[in-house]
């Protein structure tokens, strides 16, 4: 069987699909995308994100991004594992750390991380995490929680240095490549690309945001996967079918409640 094209991380419960979301979800099989996972931006917003992944194609994550982590800054692990007990959820996140926008307080921020990866832990579904100008201390709360036991994790649109990436490697994280590594000035991000793990790398399109080159501008879709798979074989030096490859196995190694096809 031909390697799949999987988009693991899209934002299809956002408002910019309110008026066509039938129609990108059909453009994106159209395009050969054959799984999508729908990733949660907040607790109170699950439901809709839910609704998405009633779709036998796409599948959910569960968890507070941390722009929105003032939202709710006592959210614990039983939260996130009562909702995560949904056979359709695969994961727990988008969590993390922003300073960049810092749109919540920076200890509020680490503190709902934290519950994240304890819901992780606990659940064995991985932690999909969300890093922005964090670099230092995103790496010391991964090696401090790890310590405690490990868990499975994945550094999601990865645009961080190349430090922070040996450290998250070190503790066996996977990652993902967005449309930001089709960006001219993002030479960084390739560079940072070319030396993550053969095995641990998989694709994904962050839709509505960060559209890849030849579509920069527009808003992203997951039938737009494909310039994204392109690139990353371009900087691996991958054939087209060996990036498919090693992408839908690294995927569903990382995760796993999804069954294999």
């Amino acid at each position: 069987m031909r390697p799949m094209l999987i988009d693991s991380h899209v934002n299809l419960h956002a408002p910019q699909f309110d008026a066509d979301r039938a129609e990108v979800i059909a453009r994106a099989r159209e395009a050969g995308v054959a799984l999508m996972v729908n990733i949660s931006d907040r607790l109170s917003n699950f439901a809709a994100v839910r609704a998405v992944a009633e779709a036998p194609d796409i599948w959910c994550t569960v968890g507070t991004h941390p722009h929105e982590a003032k939202e709710n800054p006592a959210l614990n692990a039983a939260d996130l594992l009562a909702l995560a007990s949904d056979p359709k959820v695969v994961g727990i996140g988008e969590t993390g750390l922003d300073f960049h926008y810092d749109l919540s307080p920076r200890d509020v921020q680490a503190q709902v991380f934290r519950a994240h990866v304890t819901a992780a832990r606990e659940s064995g579904l991985p932690l999909v995490i969300h890093t922005r100008e964090a670099d230092q201390a995103m790496g010391d709360i991964l090696e401090e929680e790890y310590a405690r036991g490990p868990f499975r994790m994945l550094m999601h649109c990865y645009t961080s240095g190349a430090e922070l990436a040996a450290r998250a490697a070190a503790l066996g994280s996977w990652f993902s490549v967005s449309g930001i590594a089709t960006f001219k000035a993002a030479q960084d991000v390739r560079d940072v690309v070319a030396q993550m793990p053969a095995d641990r790398i998989i694709v994904e399109t962050d839709c509505p945001y960060l559209a890849p080159i030849p579509h920069r501008g527009r808003r992203n879709e997951p039938a737009f996967l494909p310039h994204v798979l392109d690139k990353l074989a371009e900087v691996r030096g991958w054939s087209r079918g060996e990036a498919e490859q090693r992408t839908q196995d690294a995927f569903f190694d990382l995760f796993d409640r999804i069954p294999r096809p």
